[in-house]
């Protein structure tokens, strides 16, 4: 199993959310997911921050305990808290908007009744299944 990377404490093994109260779990085989998962963890690191970054294409790790695992992994953000709830897609983007310096008003914004929804209803209706089809396509393809 691979270790969740901890950017304030020099990559840390670890299956559980860190002591920061968030682990998130992206796909890192899919370059845009990559590439903006990567500017958070800057921030992350910059501001000493302390999340926890799991990337999901090298296992599901602390996901399996909610019956997530492989593909279902894959096809959208996940994050953990320190009361080991699950979020999901939408509502993962929100926690680690709301801990990140430079995010915190978009992580209120998006968080709003109605933006949430519509936010939400964009993420998973369209840009999660889009971006999870194109990876896989490309993966296929690389074969």
């Amino acid at each position: 199993m691979t270790s969740i990377r901890h950017t304030s404490r020099n990559s840390a093994e670890a299956e559980t959310p860190t002591g920061t109260g968030l682990t998130t779990y992206y796909n890192g085989s899919c370059p845009i997911c990559r590439t903006e998962i990567e500017h958070y963890q800057g921030v992350d690191d910059r501001n000493d921050v302390g999340l926890g970054w799991h990337d999901v294409s090298q296992g599901s790790g602390g996901l399996a305990i909610f019956g997530i695992e492989g593909e279902a992994a894959t096809r959208r953000l996940y994050a953990i808290d320190g009361k080991g709830r699950l979020h999901a897609g939408v509502d993962a983007f929100i926690q680690v908007w709301q801990r990140l310096p430079g995010y915190r008003w978009l992580g209120r914004l998006v968080a709003l009744p109605g933006i949430r929804q519509i936010a939400g209803g964009i993420y998973e209706g369209v840009l999660a299944p889009l971006l999870f089809r194109w990876n896989r396509w490309r993966r296929h393809r690389s074969r």
